[in-house]
């Protein structure tokens, strides 16, 4: 396997990580998982996040053919149309987003010309289809049960594994947003543990434990052996219920209400109204 050249810029507010692969200065380049800062108080957006993506790419030469989206992500706004303003690259995102833009059109009651096609995004990427950077291959892997959109990129030795994955010792994604199934996100797990033990897993997000620093990064083995909720030996069964009864007493993500109905839309913000503002819905009582 090619050993691509992979580089983490870690976003506190959201505990997010946005990755740029490539093989090298002067190549291509791939974006995935970027962060817009938004700040819930004021309605505010900035680019700080973005801007470092845009720091390392012009230092490094790279040329910007992807800007990659595991899934509509509940808990940042996506950066992408910002860095695909400045940098060039197509948005891309899993094929079934049209389930999700879906269900939320309906909890947000969305203006009636928003699509239900993916058209938003740039391609749309279907289970195991190749995705080429340039000279570097790679594959997007199906992975759904924290949603029923979740993608994994992979890329040589090196995946990309959005939410289905935590870190060792934080384990894995939530499954009661809706379209969320434990049961599916357990085979999601197997998909990515089955996996030569030596790919380098690369995480979207790091929650770490009192103590231990972020962390990013970890192996199919180092998952397989410690991971606390999937490691070798938990039976389907029992995971299901293990998420089922941890979900029940999780608090919806902070940013959930404004992030969703954005990132259905590649990023874009919903339409200006007549005064020239855009406005983010928030459903009361719905969820």
């Amino acid at each position: 396997m090619t050993t691509p050249q992979v580089h983490g810029i870690f976003d506190p507010a959201t505990w997010t990580v946005t990755y740029v692969v490539h093989q090298g200065k002067g190549t291509e380049c791939a974006i995935i998982d970027s962060v817009l800062d938004y700040d819930p108080k004021s309605g505010r957006t900035k680019t700080t996040s973005a801007d470092k993506v845009i720091d390392y790419v012009r230092s490094n030469q790279l040329k910007v053919e992807w800007i990659l989206e595991t899934h509509a992500h509940a808990d940042h706004l996506t950066a992408a149309p910002y860095l695909k303003s400045q940098l060039g690259g197509r948005t891309a995102i899993g094929d079934h987003i049209t389930a999700v833009q879906k269900v939320f059109k309906g909890i947000f009651n969305l203006e009636k010309t928003f699509k239900l096609d993916g058209s938003q995004f740039d391609h749309l990427f279907k289970p195991g289809e190749t995705i080429s950077v340039g000279a570097l291959s790679g594959q997007a892997l199906y992975v759904p049960g924290h949603t029923p959109a979740c993608m994994a990129y992979k890329f040589g030795d090196a995946v990309f594994v959005g939410d289905t994955l935590f870190m060792p010792d934080v384990g894995t994604a939530r499954c009661d947003f809706p379209g969320g199934d434990a049961k599916t996100l357990y085979a999601s797990t197997r998909t990515l543990l089955n996996l030569a033990p030596e790919t380098r897993l690369f995480m979207c997000h790091d929650y770490p434990p009192a103590g231990r620093d972020v962390k990013f990064e970890t192996t199919v083995a180092e998952q397989r052996a410690h991971n606390i909720h999937v490691h070798d030996g938990i039976s389907e069964e029992a995971f299901i219920a293990m998420r089922t009864k941890r979900d029940a007493t999780l608090e919806m993500p902070v940013l959930i209400l404004p992030a969703v109905q954005i990132n259905i839309r590649a990023g874009e913000l919903p339409p200006k109204e007549d005064n020239g503002i855009a406005y983010a819905k928030i459903p009361l009582n719905a969820l």
